[in-house]
């Protein structure tokens, strides 16, 4: 059983930064999502098993950066310049197998952390 544990949400003011994390329990593909009330949930970024290939949402592209230490099987979110509209649980997913792409859709995932808010403040 995979196990991910999530951590580092918290409240921030516009402009502000927070930085996530997730351990795994090993080497995966890794994602993370995000969901807003009322909303569907949506990809944010994803890193793939070995760290060479990243993917990154339009709406957080050179502002959140996802990183990966593999020794200690820990993925990061670092969020910059965060707005608003950022506003929402962010998960993290991770994805089994062998392959070496960041992967988009949330059903190319098979496990997910509980989740943690992010509240970005106007």
């Amino acid at each position: 059983q995979v196990q991910l544990v999530e951590s580092g949400g918290g409240l921030v003011q516009a402009g502000g930064s927070l930085r996530l994390s997730c351990a795994a329990s090993g080497r995966y593909a890794m994602g993370w999502f995000r969901q807003a009330p009322g909303k569907e949930r949506e990809f944010v970024a994803a890193i793939s098993r070995l760290g060479g290939n990243s993917n990154y949402a339009d709406s957080v592209k050179g502002r959140f950066t996802i990183s990966r230490d593999n020794a200690k099987n820990t993925v990061w979110l670092l969020m910059n310049s965060l707005k608003p509209e950022d506003t929402a649980v962010y998960y993290c997913a991770a994805r089994t197998g062998i392959g070496s792409s960041a992967y988009y859709y949330p059903n190319e995932y098979d496990y997910w952390g509980q989740g943690t808010q992010i509240t970005v403040s106007s």
